[in-house]
């Protein structure tokens, strides 16, 4: 996983997942240049060349519901964008994490499980049911795809980055 350099096989391979019908267009260098330098990131690539040259979302999966969210948007079913979302500070996660089974009061992890959600990501869309698909973009976990719910987070093991993970998506069509 190169996530400093696109890959032409990966962007041939996301642009047979992302047929132009489905497509929404393109946000281009300049936005995505915007984008980053505003939330003090780099994206990790191929998403960042995704989205700049190739889609900016679409209307089809991955994810299920609604497909591929636009950069700078979040699922419908997200709630108020209240500002917390902060993808310049390192996404917190090394490995897996089921809240829902911490022993530790909700009041001491609470602030823990709004860093998981808001801190280090882009969110890629939903499955719904509150599943939600994030892109990490700061720290150890760069490039990779996480699944975040309501009950916890975890890599996407079998696909670590964008590229695989719209690969297997592709392939279970």
């Amino acid at each position: 996983m190169n996530t400093e350099c696109a890959d032409r096989a990966d962007l041939d391979a996301l642009r047979a997942a992302f047929p132009p019908p489905l497509r929404r267009p393109p946000l281009g260098w300049d936005a995505v240049h915007a984008f980053e330098r505003e939330q003090g990131v780099v994206l990790p690539e191929p998403y960042r060349t995704l989205v700049a040259e190739i889609c900016d979302g679409s209307g089809e999966g991955p994810p299920d519901v609604d497909g591929l969210i636009p950069l700078r948007s979040l699922p419908a079913d997200w709630g108020p964008d209240d500002g917390q979302r902060a993808p310049a500070k390192p996404f917190p996660l090394t490995e897996a994490w089921v809240w829902e089974d911490d022993p530790r009061p909700y009041e001491e992890i609470e602030p823990l499980i709004d860093e998981v959600a808001n801190d280090g990501t882009v969110v890629l869309g939903t499955d719904g049911c509150g599943l939600y698909w994030h892109l990490v973009v700061t720290g150890a976990q760069r490039g990779r795809i996480w699944a975040v719910s309501d009950v916890g987070a975890a890599p996407a093991e079998e696909e670590p980055g964008f590229a695989d993970w719209v690969a297997r998506w592709s392939k279970s069509r």
